[in-house]
């Protein structure tokens, strides 16, 4: 009776705590004024209102300090959105390339890269992707990019392979689709493995299906400019259970478990302090079984907590996205002969994330 009593008197006092919060946002955070001449314009930045907040401090309350409910509810959400099977939380966009990369790298995937393979990469990218390539002794093989898309020359793929090109890890540029079916038709030609980087391009599409879901592993970042934010944040995502699960065991420190965040005591399986290792006596906690050098890279549950109501404004800030860059566009229109204005393929469906441009040869400005 005691139990039930505190229960609802939880309940009462976190509604009376949320109320709080949400008067909070009112008076500190909503309806600031813009003023022309006045206010900064910033070109990306976060957009929240206060159901953030509020799951924010509901997953304070709980006080689990580590990935948990409201991680599992991400995962599914944007799983959902994507069309992906599986979604891995990660603290950052660079760690989940870093964790992508090392996953084709881990010792228990049979066709793995090995120290010394090429992978073809795009010559525009951001730093953290090129990184995990080197950081795993790969050798990163840059294909220029063509100009108005700034996405990688799919017609200089062939030009770039070699005996030791064993994968390929392109970014879709500001949101701006790469045509995955010719880079997919290579990628099979070729036996290669494929990781998009998708960072800045959650809710693009290619030939209606989504960025991201084309080849073995895709990417994302959840940093403020993005199209959500958890403050920092990323995921690793694919439609591999096998890549899945080799890139859970490398984000946590290269545990082998599989278990979720909540879990019985003798794990999912069954069998957790059961195992057997082939030359050791006896059996061993598989919690504690350790197969891949891995990292600690989780996300924790108050910024999942943010994420979770930032999936609810998703499908709006994609549509507002497309909106704005029509906008720019149309205004920057009369400028062709000082601009190069951003080009796309007639099979994209771009959710922008900026709106690239470049200044012409000979034009009276720098």
């Amino acid at each position: 009776m005691y139990y039930v009593s505190r229960c609802i008197v939880n309940d009462d006092l976190k509604k009376e705590i949320f109320a709080k919060v949400t008067e909070y946002y009112q008076q500190a955070h909503a309806n600031k004024k813009f003023v022309a001449g006045e206010s900064r314009v910033q070109y990306a930045g976060r957009v929240y209102d206060e159901r953030e907040m509020v799951n924010m401090v509901d997953a304070v309350l709980d006080f689990w300090l580590t990935a948990g409910r409201f991680s599992e509810e991400f995962e599914k959400k944007l799983g959902a959105f994507i069309g992906a099977r599986e979604v891995i939380p990660v603290n950052s966009g660079s760690s989940a390339n870093l964790v992508a990369v090392s996953t084709l790298c881990a010792q228990q995937l049979k066709q793995r890269l090995n120290a010394g393979d090429e992978v073809i990469t795009s010559a525009v990218a951001f730093p953290t992707t090129v990184a995990p390539i080197i950081q795993n002794q790969l050798v990163p093989v840059f294909v220029d990019a063509e100009m108005g898309t700034y996405n990688v020359d799919v017609n200089q793929l062939e030009v770039a392979l070699s005996p030791k090109t064993r994968a390929l890890f392109l970014t879709h540029t500001l949101g701006n689709p790469i045509p995955m079916d010719r880079v997919m038709e290579f990628a099979k030609a070729h036996n290669l493995f494929v990781i998009e980087d998708t960072c800045d391009a959650l809710g693009s599409k290619y030939k209606g299906q989504a960025v991201g879901t084309f080849g073995h592993l895709a990417t994302l970042s959840f940093y403020p400019a993005h199209h959500i934010t958890m403050g920092e944040g990323g995921v690793v995502y694919t439609n591999s259970r096998r890549l899945a699960k080799i890139a859970r065991t490398i984000r946590d420190w290269g545990r082998d478990c599989w278990c979720g965040y909540d879990n019985p005591m003798n794990g999912k399986c069954g069998i957790r302090f059961e195992r057997t290792l082939e030359g050791v006596e006896g059996f061993h906690d598989h919690r504690y079984y350790y197969t891949e050098i891995g990292y600690n890279l989780k996300i924790t549950d108050v910024q999942a907590a943010m994420g979770v109501a930032q999936m609810e404004k998703l499908p709006n800030f994609v549509a507002q996205r497309k909106k704005n860059f029509a906008r720019l566009y149309a205004g920057l229109k009369q400028f062709e002969k000082f601009l190069i204005l951003p080009t796309w393929l007639p099979d994209a469906d771009v959710s922008w994330f900026a709106c690239p441009l470049t200044l012409r040869d000979g034009i009276p400005f720098d």
